[in-house]
């Protein structure tokens, strides 16, 4: 059969844009399209389950709007649904005077991005949430809470299915190549083909090979950064209530090592953020000729190596070093000793990066003729999912004159 839109990727933006796709146009026959066994798989299933509260982002950018509104949704989705979650509220930690300036300044974007019940505390009150961080100052996000990124993913997508029984959700073809049609697209896999009037892809990691595709001209390429977790051990758990977060440092592109406790009662300590010679490579050593190859002949790449020297080398000898690890970690937990440590698990992020070394921060979509492509969706997509999948629905609908 022809479909009248496929979706490729089955991350959470893919699941949740299939979901709210369906649901506002019952009718459409749609496919959801994702290379692995499993949804979620790769970002998405591999990140710090944090639902965001949209104090870091610029006011007024689709990260902002978009991380607020899809909040509300998010814990409203997963109230509905029973996918595990909760809402425990977390402390942003100031531990040296000059965080301050930065610990106001996103104390204002809070402010301005309407991240309810924020409120500036004192070195005691930090105390009072967290008994074993010492900071000299602090800001309090009651909204900020935890959930279970894949079950919630899969969740959207057992709905959407069962919206439609002509829509369904594809697990393990990979997407190899498009051939454009008249009036429709077929999507080659390396099994099946799919028929499809219209596409709109998720891709991740995969969004600008995808993009080139479908034959897109970006300029810009996605490059991966791997980032590492320890856990706390059982002696140690009684250390971390729920979320503890550094002020982040305005020059590094990443929000710093953090605490979390998750869903099912582990705390990660973490991420850091190195390079990785491999994009869906999860492991220290792991390597690709050709992601390798992409990203180190693009001079974007080498840009930001060289805007981010001491940074990227102080990531890569922390990644090696428990040591190095656990004394990042104890800026806010002093306490912590290297038998309270143990390594856990990796994700990689996709950056899309700019060719002079920009990380692209805010969210990209771009529209093509008959495609719609997310090609930046970085933190805190996952929390805006469903924001992000309801304004790709809209726009398809106008774009797409699916109405």
């Amino acid at each position: 059969m022809t479909y009248d839109v496929a979706i490729i990727g089955g991350g959470i933006v893919g699941a949740a844009t299939f979901y709210k796709l369906q649901k506002q146009n019952p009718g459409l026959n749609i496919v959801l399209i994702e290379k692995e066994k499993r949804f979620a798989d790769h970002q998405t299933g591999n990140n710090s389950g944090v639902i965001h509260s949209g104090l870091y982002y610029k006011p007024g950018s689709l990260k902002a709007e978009n991380c607020v509104k899809g909040r509300h949704e998010l814990v409203a989705f997963a109230k509905e649904h029973n996918v595990a979650h909760d809402v425990c509220g977390k402390v942003v930690v100031a531990t040296k005077e000059s965080e301050l300036p930065f610990m106001d300044k996103i104390f204002e974007n809070g402010i301005a991005n309407n991240t309810e019940g924020i409120e500036k505390i004192t070195a005691e009150q930090v105390k009072d949430h967290e008994p074993f961080v010492e900071g000299i100052a602090g800001i309090w996000v009651p909204c900020t809470g935890i959930i279970d990124f894949r079950g919630a993913t899969e969740k959207m997508v057992e709905i959407a299915e069962g919206m439609n029984e002509a829509s369904k959700a594809i697990l393990g073809e990979e997407v190899i190549a498009i051939e454009k049609g008249e009036g429709k697209s077929t999507v080659v896999c390396a099994s099946t083909k799919y028929e499809a009037k219209h596409l709109i892809f998720c891709a991740g990691l995969q969004a600008d090979r995808m993009a080139k595709k479908d034959g897109v001209d970006l300029k810009e390429k996605v490059v991966g950064f791997r980032g590492d977790y320890y856990e706390l051990t059982d002696q140690a758990k009684h250390k971390v209530n729920n979320l503890i977060y550094p002020v982040p440092n305005p020059d590094f592109p990443f929000l710093g090592v953090h605490f979390t406790r998750m869903t099912d009662g582990e705390i990660e300590c973490g991420p850091n953020a190195v390079f990785t010679f491999k994009r869906e490579g999860y492991g220290k050593t792991d390597f690709s000729l050709k992601d390798t190859a992409d990203a180190l002949s693009y001079g974007g790449t080498w840009k930001l190596f060289f805007n981010n020297m001491k940074f990227g080398i102080d990531e890569y000898r922390r990644a090696f070093s428990k040591k190095l690890f656990l004394k990042t970690l104890q800026g806010l937990i002093p306490s912590l000793t290297m038998d309270d440590i143990r390594p856990g698990r990796s994700g990689v992020r996709a950056l899309l990066l700019g060719q002079d070394g920009d990380t692209r921060d805010d969210f990209r979509i771009e529209y093509m003729e008959n495609s719609i492509h997310v090609l930046n969706a970085p933190s805190p997509a996952a929390t805006a999912s469903l924001a992000i999948g309801g304004q790709i629905a809209d726009k398809a609908e106008k774009h797409f004159n699916l109405k």
